[in-house]
């Protein structure tokens, strides 16, 4: 990917459009807004990014990355009137950091796969704060899924992980197998989430997403509910009044109308 000189000139255009709006004689709005208002765009934005990405749409995908951009901006430029750092600074940090935790790239280190530099990128981590846990980047405010499998994935780099699959499909029976045994909610709750940790871990071994593949779960889920309630709609009788043969009947014919428009 080249960057252009009219790469840079666009991006110092828009850092300047950034503090006009923030100026005395800016917009109101960008002028109130702190690091705290904005964590609910910053989050919304991401959203936006994902949904780009799974509609397959690239044109959607350069606007809503640009949307998030804007958003580093603005936190940048808040940061500047308040003393704190500038753009300036996060590029900086960034190439330091990309440089420095890319030693087959940059230095001398031999790499023979994408698991190996996983490895070193952890050890690397791990010698910049020798104090910090490895899972200690990993954000709580994440989704549980998506944390889930960060957190995995990380204690897995550093040789905390499953031997093979068939010992992730072992451990995934034996959770099932508590839970089942489980008498109380809270046991319940502790045992199904050792489920869906597990599962997450399974998906991981198979180069799966939990996220995404459950976000597209839930949206084909709706797409295909729509369609039941729309052909209830039509025949004038509500989904509930339907038989369990007929609400399965139709239920399929939405999954086959679903494949008529992929294909």
């Amino acid at each position: 990917m080249a960057f252009s000189s009219d790469a840079g000139h666009h991006f110092a255009a828009l850092v300047a459009i950034v503090s006009q709006l923030r100026s005395p004689d800016g917009c109101p709005w960008d002028q109130e807004q702190t690091h705290y208002s904005l964590r609910p765009n910053l989050l919304e934005e991401s959203y936006e990014v994902l949904t780009a990405l799974d509609q397959g749409n690239p044109k959607a995908l350069a606007e809503e990355l640009g949307d998030l951009l804007l958003q580093v901006i603005m936190h940048c430029q808040i940061a500047e009137e308040n003393g704190e750092f500038d753009v300036n600074d996060i590029i900086e940090v960034l190439q330091e950091k990309l440089v420095r935790r890319h030693p087959h790239v940059f230095g001398e280190v031999k790499v023979e796969n994408s698991k190996e530099v996983e490895e070193n990128w952890e050890i690397i981590k791990q010698q910049e704060n020798k104090a910090a846990s490895s899972l200690d980047g990993v954000p709580r405010e994440m989704p549980a899924l998506g944390r889930c499998q960060a957190i995995s994935r990380r204690a897995a780099r550093i040789g905390f992980e499953f031997p093979n699959e068939k010992e992730v499909k072992s451990k995934l029976e034996e959770e099932l197998q508590e839970l089942s045994k489980a008498k109380t909610p809270l046991e319940m709750e502790h045992e199904f989430g050792d489920v869906l940790f597990t599962l997450v871990n399974l998906g991981r071994w198979w180069g799966l997403d939990a996220e995404s593949a459950l976000r597209t779960a839930n949206d084909r889920f709706g797409k295909r509910f729509n369609y039941m309630q729309k052909e209830c709609a039509r025949i004038g009788r509500p989904l509930s009044q339907l038989s369990g043969d007929a609400k399965e009947a139709l239920w399929q014919q939405a999954k086959q109308d679903e494949g008529r428009e992929h294909a």
